[in-house]
């Protein structure tokens, strides 16, 4: 399974709408909070090209690309850290995911309900932030007091231990997201994901806009997201359901109606997606299927062989890249083997986005 993206955000801010939007689903979009309950989830093929060229390179029959889950979470309401609002309930789902698309309203609409009765993305934005602060700070209150105790003993990873809660509890105390704490030690990155924080996650802002933007809203969400280090894209979800509903020709004379916004769609929000997770493709093919697969940055090639399968990784002997800018100079595997431009990568070789990959191993 590929990366999980959990859409968050106030109540009748749009989540549902972009949901739709991305995955051409069918989520229940209403006009009053809590429409959605349990979290509707769609998995999304990753488009990339690339795929298809290894795929012709190789005559495989078929391919598979990368995908991504996105789990569309109900609103959040005040005081959700205690429960209300079914507040446990969507911060369990929260804490599923490998990142938070925080959906943020920036249109102006009298048919649509806001919960606070006006539009103000900042003010949205902090609701959502306090609430998943106080969540993980209840949290870390209770590691806190169960350190007190064995730090008694002296004994140096339980001092350390009892420190790191200590400065995590002022961290967020003072209004600061986990995921913004510099660590010090090694032992605490261990600490810190033994805590499954909600605000360790990294956050991309999803500027939900009217047919034009308006730019008093974009511009405190983009100032607010680069505050705290965080990403943005701006999509007009409304429209961008609209326009799936037309025919090519009919997006085109409505987009020209428009005066030619630039919109945002599904393959800019997993691009930024991608770099926010600090993500890369590799590709694998065969007589039988070419594959696409994400992993972290910075992987080794042996790692990277056990998201293929585990007997490749154990085994692992070598693995050979051709790069996809190499794909033009060669007509097969053996060509590019011959003419030398198959990149030899041993255990500790880091996968290079865009590689085609042939694994070898030994069992």
């Amino acid at each position: 399974m590929g990366i999980s993206l959990g859409i968050v955000g106030l109540p009748n801010v749009g989540k549902s709408t972009l949901f739709n939007a991305l995955t051409s689903g069918h989520a229940a979009v209403s006009n009053y909070p809590f429409c959605t309950i349990d979290p509707n989830v769609a998995v999304v093929n990753v488009p990339d090209p690339r795929l298809e060229d290894y795929r012709a390179f190789m005559h495989s029959p078929k391919s598979i690309p990368a995908t991504i889950e996105f789990w569309d979470i109900a609103g959040l309401a005040k005081n959700a850290h205690k429960g209300e609002g079914l507040g446990n309930q969507f911060l369990s789902h929260i804490r599923k995911v490998d990142a938070i698309l925080h959906v943020v309203r920036c249109f102006s609409d009298p048919n649509i309900v806001h919960v606070d009765g006006r539009v103000d993305p900042v003010r949205d934005i902090e609701a959502i932030n306090v609430e998943l602060i106080l969540a993980d700070l209840a949290g870390v209150e209770k590691k806190l007091q169960g350190a007190k105790s064995s730090v008694k003993t002296g004994e140096k990873k339980k001092v350390m231990e009892h420190d790191f809660y200590e400065k995590m509890k002022n961290h967020l105390g003072a209004g600061h997201p986990a995921r913004t704490l510099a660590l010090e030690y090694p032992e605490e990155e261990v600490f810190l994901r033994d805590l499954t924080l909600l605000t360790v996650k990294p956050v991309l802002y999803v500027a939900n806009t009217a047919e034009i933007p308006e730019e008093q809203y974009v511009s405190a969400v983009k100032e607010a997201a680069q505050k705290e280090g965080a990403g943005l894209i701006v999509i007009p979800a409304r429209l961008d359901v609209d326009l799936k509903e037309l025919s090519p020709e009919e997006q085109v004379e409505y987009l020209k109606a428009l005066e030619g916004e630039a919109f945002a769609g599904l393959p800019e929000l997993i691009q930024a997606s991608y770099k926010l997770l600090g993500l890369i493709t590799f590709f694998t093919a065969n007589e039988k299927e070419a594959h696409a697969w994400a992993i972290k940055q910075g992987t080794a090639a042996k790692e990277a062989a056990g998201k293929v399968h585990t007997d490749f990784e154990k085994g692992f002997i070598s693995a050979e890249a051709l790069r996809h800018a190499d794909l033009p100079k060669c007509k097969n595997h053996a060509e590019a083997r011959d003419k030398g431009i198959l990149h030899l990568e041993g255990k500790g070789s880091q996968v290079v986005d865009g590689d085609l990959v042939y694994f070898h191993f030994n069992l």
